[in-house]
């Protein structure tokens, strides 16, 4: 059992005592805290919007959730089985005092969490987030009598809503879209996407929908991380030669993933970079655009080299939406995001959304005019080898952090978010993660064995300084 507080929100497993897992005690107490300090923040406003996936705890959660929220006095939107940047969508649209979305993301059936939003549908900062858990540590939470118990609503049109924005954008060419006659298939690994996807495609006027895994139930048919290793079964149907694409979406559609015509993995990393190409390329006309982007420092730099394209600059942020977010603000970008396949597009909202990725790619496919495969071609040819070592209780992960440094401290190096090392033509890059109790190791070159390597010989490194600590 785990419970995990981050910038992230408020990450446990199902069950257990109360603070070892995300119990329903440790439920009703952070969403107190939170919905107390949206009290504090904001005392005119007193609405709250929640949504959640479609995992097998996700129900009980929500009327904790609602219920708690309604004994601090504030009325609640519940959206209902839904996805993250719907949410995100909803409450600046609501004018809400901020939101609750209830998701463990990619993490597997026996989590789920509290993700944390503001006024503005973005994700609280990290020293909001502490006020929020100083208030959880203190208890202190003062309850509204009887006649000032706040209200209870459901919304589910917000879902069409967020689709009716994204086809207003632009850059969304629907005609381009709809004269390709599409044939694409999607796996939502029975949660909400299995809903939003498909009523997406269908507006954008794709021919052909094959549907797999799209029953929202909560039961995951596979690991629900959108990794080519979980997604044999849509592979399978692409290779039976009668697809142009696979679209693969995490469990609050989020991140997006896409499969070639031939079954190939697009790749997780080129999600982003795809997506920036199309912005910039018809940004690139208006003068007045900064086209500059963001990326995480664990991202591919081949969203850099795509943006230097179009004159534009690219900048990497410590791993994590609102430190995405925060850069993509401050940098002026116009397109970002994270390389596990979360767009950000401020056009729509500042928020990794898989929906908007889906609009923007299959535009850009259209317009290309040939098959994925042949537009994945068209970009620098980079592999990222992903790895991580769990953690038990008595590891020092920023002792072990510091002594890596040391050993390489004639390479450059970043430590504004864990350790990141330089290369001549690679870079690792080890962090302690916010959601889970492991290190992760991520490490990119011009060849899947040589970052391979570079992250077997890292790996090796913290495992000497681990064995040398106990």
């Amino acid at each position: 059992m785990a419970l995990i507080k981050s910038i992230s929100g408020i990450r446990g497993t199902i069950g257990g005592r109360s603070g070892d897992g995300l119990t329903p005690l440790d439920v009703v107490k952070f969403t107190a805290a939170f919905g107390q300090w949206l009290r504090q923040r904001n005392p005119k406003q007193q609405t709250v919007v929640i949504g959640r996936d479609g995992r097998l705890s996700g129900e009980m959660v929500s009327k904790l959730v609602a219920a708690t929220l309604q004994g601090l006095g504030l009325s609640v939107i519940d959206l209902g089985l839904s996805t993250t940047p719907t949410v995100e969508l909803a409450v600046p649209g609501e004018e809400a005092a901020g939101g609750i979305i209830l998701t463990a993301s990619h993490n597997p059936i026996q989590w789920n969490a509290l993700k944390l939003l503001n006024e503005a549908g973005e994700f609280i900062s990290g020293q909001d987030g502490a006020e929020v858990l100083a208030i959880a540590e203190a208890e202190s939470f003062d309850f509204a009598e009887v006649r000032k118990l706040g209200k209870y609503r459901t919304d589910t049109t917000w879902l069409q809503k967020h689709i009716d924005q994204i086809l207003a954008l632009p850059l969304v060419d629907r005609q381009a879209i709809a004269g390709r006659n599409f044939r694409v298939v999607v796996d939502a690994v029975n949660s909400t996407g299995g809903l939003a996807v498909p009523m997406l495609l269908e507006a954008l006027g794709v021919e052909q929908i094959t549907k797999l895994h799209c029953e929202p139930t909560g039961n995951f048919a596979h690991n629900p991380e959108p990794l080519p290793e979980n997604l044999r079964d849509i592979i399978k149907e692409i290779e039976k030669g009668n697809s142009d694409l696979g679209i693969v979406v995490d469990p609050d559609v989020d991140r997006l993933a896409l499969i070639c015509e031939d079954g190939s993995p697009f790749g997780e990393e080129y999600t982003l970079v795809a997506v920036a190409d199309y912005v910039l390329k018809n940004e690139q006309a208006n003068t007045s655009q900064v086209n500059n982007t963001v990326s995480n420092m664990s991202s591919t730099v081949a969203l850099r080299d795509v943006t230097k394209r179009y004159g534009g600059q690219h900048f990497a942020s410590a791993v994590g939406e609102v430190n995405v977010v925060d850069m993509m603000k401050q940098q002026q970008a116009i397109i970002g995001g994270e390389g596990n396949g979360g767009i950000i597009y401020p056009e729509l909202h500042y928020g990794r959304d898989a929906l908007v990725g889906i609009a923007l790619f299959l535009s850009h496919l259209a317009k290309f005019g040939k098959s994925a495969s042949m537009l994945r071609r068209t970009y620098p040819n980079y592999y990222i080898s992903k790895n991580k070592i769990e953690l038990t209780p008595d590891i020092d992960v920023d002792a072990v952090l510091q002594r890596i440094q040391a050993k390489y401290a004639r390479n450059p190096i970043n430590t504004i978010d864990g350790v990141k090392i330089e290369f001549d033509k690679e870079w690792v890059h080890l962090r302690k993660s916010n959601t889970e109790p492991i290190i992760r190791i991520y490490s990119e070159s011009d060849t899947l064995a040589t970052a391979d390597h570079l992250a077997g010989k890292l790996i090796n490194d913290i495992r000497e300084v681990i064995s040398e600590k106990r």
